[in-house]
């Protein structure tokens, strides 16, 4: 008889990370996979990348709508108790034998919360990790409702041992988001500059950069600032619109003006094919992306990793840690600029994740044997 696991996604960014292992999960012979969507991937000015998520033929068992404005920290609270109702609806009405879950946000914890009451059994991805703002509590709090853990580095699994986890429970898996991650970044540094009429000759960074919930009422200043440092150093610009947390209004605001400017390109969101080509051509890298922490390495991809949104994560070489401050930036922009691109080993894994996450699910035990949520310690 069939696994059934049921993964619940809210953003581009989880979804994208996940989807060579859910594909794996959604061939394989012992799993049946279908998906909870919910989130930014429902709404328009975030791309409504469910028709991604359709596209890949893996089921939506349900889609959960959520309110995403005004962008407040209080909606962000409200969205989590919404999505807490209709995910313990859907889980109720058709009980998978496991929930999948990846990362820190708001769904995610939602999800655990449903599933724990409910008596599932739960996994948890990319545990055991800091990052300071309101993701690592978050992320914490998953970890805890979590039956059983699948982690990118031996210092996740330390951390979540120490946290009273079962070390038994837990996977050193790496992250799914880099397998295949080479092989996707297939289209040309001048195909892409082509497709968005930048000049292949000229630098070019890639811009993410996402609100921190406690600086909210700082996120237009400091997106101003790094546009106007890559200005400075005569960058064309292909920037992403953030996400929809608190402060994200404010960054979308600097980010439609500035796409004026002759040397900005601003998309509202590109498919995990053309987002790896744009980490692997571009010059640099800046914001406070996850995927400058963990992906941008396979590549060797300059980033310059900005303010507090990724702090105490583990870095990799290629990585260089700055405050959202002008002299800094333009500084390290230069710098970047000026230096060759050296391979560096990615401590975030080896591009094989999702055939050990897969082999877990298919073999963690389940119902009556599965572990207690005690603390080890």
């Amino acid at each position: 008889m069939r696994r059934r696991i049921c993964y619940l996604s809210g953003t581009r960014a989880d979804f994208g990370l996940m989807t060579s292992t859910l594909q794996a999960v959604h061939a394989d012979p012992a799993l049946e996979l279908d998906l909870l969507v919910t989130g930014m991937h429902l709404s328009a000015d975030h791309g409504h990348t469910v028709d991604e998520i359709e596209a890949t033929g893996m089921r939506i068992r349900q889609r959960l709508p959520v309110a995403l404005r005004p962008t407040t920290g209080a909606t962000m609270a409200r969205g989590i108790g919404h999505m807490l109702t209709g995910v313990v609806d859907a889980l109720q009405a058709d009980p998978p034998d496991l929930l999948l879950l990846l990362g820190d946000r708001g769904e995610m914890l939602a999800g655990a919360i449903a599933a724990l009451h409910l008596g599932l059994a739960i996994m948890h991805i990319h545990g055991g990790e800091r990052s300071g703002t309101v993701d690592e509590p978050v992320r914490h709090a998953i970890s805890k409702l979590a039956h059983y853990h699948c982690v990118a580095t031996t210092r996740s699994r330390e951390r979540l041992i120490r946290m009273g986890e079962q070390a038994t429970s837990i996977f050193v898996t790496g992250a799914p988001g880099l397998d295949g991650l080479a092989e996707l970044a297939s289209e040309s540094r001048a195909d892409l500059c082509q497709s968005v009429s930048l000049d292949p000759r000229r630098p070019v960074a890639l811009m993410v950069f996402h609100p921190v919930l406690q600086e909210a009422d700082d996120a237009a200043r400091a997106a101003t600032t790094i546009l106007e440092a890559l200005h400075a150093r005569g960058c064309q610009v292909v920037a992403l619109m953030p996400n929809a947390d608190a402060g994200s209004d404010a960054i979308r605001q600097v980010l439609a003006s500035a796409s004026h400017h002759a040397d900005v390109r601003v998309l509202t969101h590109l498919g995990r094919p053309r987002f790896a080509s744009w980490m692997s051509a571009c010059d640099c890298m800046i914001g406070n992306s996850s995927a400058g922490i963990i992906e941008a390495a396979t590549f060797g991809t300059p980033v310059l990793n900005l303010g507090s949104r990724q702090n105490l994560r583990e870095r990799n070489a290629n990585v260089v840690d700055l405050p959202l401050q002008a002299d800094p930036i333009r500084q390290a922009i230069g710098a970047a600029l000026a230096t060759p691109r050296h391979a560096c080993v990615n401590i975030y894994g080896d591009g094989a994740a999702g055939s050990r996450i897969v082999e877990n699910l298919k073999t963690v035990p389940l119902g009556a044997a599965m572990p207690a949520k005690t603390n080890a310690y």
